[in-house]
């Protein structure tokens, strides 16, 4: 076969044209690369050559209201390794069972943070011990793909004191990495767990900075300094200025010791500032920084007195005759009676209604009693017949104005809300059927705090600021916030000072709690002995606020089956003389006497003597 000299030629040129074209394209190629997108590729490179290591940001230090620290920072260590696969992660571990102990734990939670981000050191330790770090600095050469680091570690200096509202801190989960919430965060990274680090996560958490190390092929770090990246500094989270005073949250706890299970919480009624708030018994946060060992956890989880379950904002119970004063509010507000109004039974130790008789916690009965009288003697008769005249109608759309049947707004996560009905029918029916139960006897029982009515502390401490502060409060604020007060019932100045006045009673010689009195405390307040509904000794309540006639402290207290409210009582005339400087007879005891927190009369307050209080400027005593 012959070619035509044309068609070589033809071909001559269309080779060359190939030949010229592929040369254009890969000096264009070549000229892309090496020229126009040098500084990209240059940076992909550096970025295969540099690994970066997150630097925690140190958390926010919160502080009670005279400076004094709650929460801090003190230096730790982490132990990781940086690997380029799950199987070389899975080697080096093993590897490094050989010289330190491993739990499977340890190796599972190692895993399953390479798993989620490959791409940073995998903590093998958040909370390295100072021996284990020992070793690990011996084996250094072995491991040349180990980082150990100086991290920021939380402390809270008083531990359990300051368990019921400090919360802890803790690494992020799997659910909360897929929330919305922690959107930004990476897993490896420490976040609060409850209380103040929980509701102010976004305050406290800082900005982590990073610094770079160089590593090769297989991960292993080749030079922890000096490399072409400068480290980004991390950024401090600011501080968190808290309401609490320490000097009173120690004395509560002190008061409370190891054996009265319950919770307190005191507040500035003009603010709604929480100046203490305590549940007993409590936990150590400290243990959970890092990790929490297993036997510690179990031990929590398994005590039948329950140190997780916060009794201040978590625990509903009935509020017993200091929902008296509830009452007293609402028929006062709707006319339905004033205070020298006097019911048609006298109390003769109990009450006929239909084919029951519902019994006076004093079987001697009070005789014939005004509303000032009622509450100072808490006649359960004389309240009775108040819920009566008032209707299930009327004492349900009462509690809800005055914010019952809601949470009060304390800064805290898992507030619980009380266990209040939301309607005069509808509720009733819904749980116990149209048949089931009886208008009149279930306003019989709500009238003295029993029944289809369960209070937290935090509700009653907010309801009883209202009546220091002239009907307004704030929702109780642990964190320094400005006070958003909202008016909670309306009555006249005349109305509040005589309801101060008959508080200020049942702390006397001849009230409930007469033997939590103190010379010039002035304490006002209603105790409340409330069914627990077991073969158990009642709770014990006291809601109360000092000094009467111008209230610079609201104290809410429950002790489980403490018995009779006077428990509480004694309680909180401690913590409110403490906060104002009184000195308290109880106090004095217990420089010579037994333990405080002992579960006995002594432990409490013992017998404290009952002088008569002389009352204040502003306050009438008369019936």
């Amino acid at each position: 076969m012959s070619f035509h000299p044309n068609d070589i030629a033809r071909r001559a040129r269309i080779s060359t044209i190939l030949i010229v074209t592929l040369m254009i394209v890969l000096l264009s190629g070549f000229f892309n690369t090496q020229v126009l997108q040098h500084e990209q590729y240059a940076l992909q490179s550096e970025e295969n050559r540099l690994r970066e290591v997150p630097l925690p940001a140190p958390r926010g230090i919160i502080y009670d209201r005279k400076n004094n620290v709650i929460a801090e920072n003190l230096p730790a260590y982490t132990v990781s390794l940086l690997s380029a696969t799950e199987s070389a992660l899975k080697a080096e571990l093993a590897r490094l069972g050989t010289v330190i102990q491993l739990t499977d734990d340890d190796k599972k939670g190692a895993l399953k943070r390479f798993r989620r981000e490959p791409n940073r050191p995998t903590v093998i330790f958040p909370d390295a011990a100072i021996d284990v770090v020992a070793v690990l600095e011996e084996h250094r050469i072995d491991f040349p793909s180990l980082i150990i680091q100086s991290v920021p570690k939380r402390y809270y200096p008083d531990g359990e004191v300051v368990s019921a509202f400090v919360g802890y801190t803790s690494e992020i989960s799997e659910s909360e990495l897929n929330s919305e919430r922690f959107v930004n965060y990476k897993m490896g990274q420490q976040v609060g767990k409850g209380g103040l680090e929980r509701q102010y996560e976004e305050i406290l958490h800082g900005s982590e900075g990073m610094r770079f190390v160089e590593v090769d092929a297989r991960g292993r770090v080749v030079n922890e300094a000096g490399v072409a990246r400068p480290d980004q500094v991390p950024r401090p989270a600011p501080p968190l200025m808290t309401n609490i005073d320490m000097d009173l949250q120690r004395y509560v706890a002190q008061v409370f010791g190891d054996t009265l299970m319950g919770g307190l919480i005191a507040l500035d009624p003009k603010t709604g500032g929480v100046l203490a708030i305590h549940s007993g018994p409590g936990y150590d946060p400290n243990r959970f920084t890092g990790g929490i060992p297993q036997d510690y956890w179990t031990e929590l989880n398994t005590n039948p007195r329950k140190p997780l379950y916060n009794k201040a904002t978590q625990g509903t119970y009935p509020p017993g005759s200091t929902w008296k004063v509830v009452d007293a509010v609402i028929a006062l507000e709707n006319g339905i009676a004033d205070f020298n109004t006097r019911m048609p039974q006298a109390c003769a130790g109990g009450f006929a209604y239909g084919n029951a008789y519902f019994r006076c916690w004093d079987p001697r009965g009070h005789g014939s009693q005004n509303l000032s009288g009622a509450i100072e003697k808490s006649c359960n008769v004389y309240f009775y017949q108040l819920g009566l005249r008032m209707g299930l109608s009327r004492m349900i759309a009462g509690g809800i104005k005055l914010g019952m049947n809601t949470r009060s707004g304390l800064d805290l996560p898992n507030e619980k809300a009380p266990r209040f009905p939301y309607d005069d029918r509808e509720y009733f029916n819904k749980r116990w059927g149209p048949r089931g139960w009886h208008a009149g006897s279930t306003v019989i029982n709500m009238a003295i705090g029993q029944g289809e009515n369960s209070q937290t502390l935090a509700s009653m401490a907010r309801f009883y600021s209202a009546i220091a502060s002239d009907g307004f409060a704030a929702p109780p604020s642990i964190a320094r916030v400005t006070p958003k007060r909202e008016r909670v019932f309306t009555l006249t100045q005349e109305q509040i000072m005589q309801l101060r006045a008959a508080l200020l009673r049942v702390v006397s010689p001849t009230g409930t709690a007469g033997g939590s009195a103190v010379p010039g405390l002035f304490l006002g307040g209603k105790t409340g002995t409330a069914q627990s509904g077991r073969a158990t000794p009642d709770h014990a309540w006291f809601v109360g606020m000092a000094p009467v006639q111008d209230p610079k402290i609201v104290v809410a207290v429950m002790i489980e089956f403490g018995g009779h409210g006077w428990q509480a009582a004694r309680v909180a005339s401690r913590v409110a003389a403490k906060y104002l400087n009184i000195p308290h007879p109880a106090d004095r005891m217990a420089d010579t006497g037994p333990a405080l927190g002992d579960a006995n009369d002594a432990a409490i307050g013992g017998p404290v003597p009952r002088p008569p209080q002389v009352p204040p400027a502003g306050i009438t005593t008369n019936r």
